[in-house]
């Protein structure tokens, strides 16, 4: 028996042969190069008496639309949903994160609880660090909820720290599919006092069937947060689309029996 404790654990070298350290010098350590599984837009638009944000419930493995059930709309506290896109398991440890950060708030029970813009300070702290480790969090954030004068509140931050508020914002290709429909009744702050519930529901619904049909990423299956000045927070699940219509796609060259 060999009674060196450095030793202990390890083969005996007289009967396994020589112990090859050079398994421990593999290479440098590296990090996630690329997102696997991911989500993809996250959209949202602020009203007269609140925020709404919509995402729908498909989470690709590369071009595989391998799961049909996740839910990328988070409440966290009592009065703020933060909607992400991106890689699954980075919005996954994000939930963890925030989760932490609640349960910690609430340790001091002083009557106070974190708000949006409290929770979105964390975040773009979070993000920006994560970033300067070069070991970004591959995802794009949207934070939702009210200020504290009661105003809606609704802000971004992604993988690289970068942050930014509007009345309408959107992530993955939303930003460029949702984002024209949506500032088209809210392109400028104060814009948002104009518009109705039953108007931003109307627009949301319009975008995420417009990303069904132009995302191939995207799932006709999505939910639905509301976020009140009161500090009420509705989510909306399995909600679907409706009237869909493909006929526009028989005057697209190269679909079915168009020619190029």
């Amino acid at each position: 028996m060999d009674h060196m404790p450095e030793n202990w654990g390890r083969p005996r070298s007289e009967i396994y042969g020589v112990y090859n350290s050079a398994i421990h010098n593999a290479g440098p350590a590296t990090h996630t190069q690329q997102p696997s599984i991911t989500g993809t837009s996250v959209i949202a638009l602020k009203y007269n008496k609140g925020v709404m944000l919509a995402a729908d419930n498909l989470a690709s493995y590369g071009s595989l639309a391998r799961f049909t059930d996740q839910e990328r709309l988070i409440k966290v506290g009592k009065e703020t949903v933060v909607g992400i896109s991106g890689d699954v398991s980075d919005m996954q440890y994000i939930e963890l994160l925030l989760e932490r950060l609640i349960i910690e708030d609430n340790y001091e029970q002083d009557g106070h609880n974190l708000r949006a813009p409290h929770i979105y300070e964390y975040l773009s702290r979070v993000m920006y660090n994560r970033r300067s480790k070069v070991d970004p969090l591959w995802n794009a954030i949207l934070v939702a909820g009210k200020k504290d004068d009661g105003s809606p509140f609704l802000a971004y931050v992604d993988l690289l720290g970068v942050t930014y508020s509007s009345p309408s914002i959107a992530t993955g290709f939303g930003a460029y599919l949702a984002v024209p429909l949506l500032r088209k009744i809210a392109s400028d702050d104060g814009d948002e006092k104009k518009i109705t519930e039953e108007q931003a529901r109307a627009a949301i619904d319009e975008c995420m069937k417009v990303l069904f049909y132009r995302d191939a990423r995207s799932l006709d299956k999505y939910s639905v947060a509301t976020v009140t000045t009161d500090g009420e927070v509705t989510i909306e699940q399995n909600v679907r689309c409706k009237d869909m219509s493909w006929r526009f796609a028989e005057h697209i060259h190269g679909y079915g029996t168009q020619k190029m």
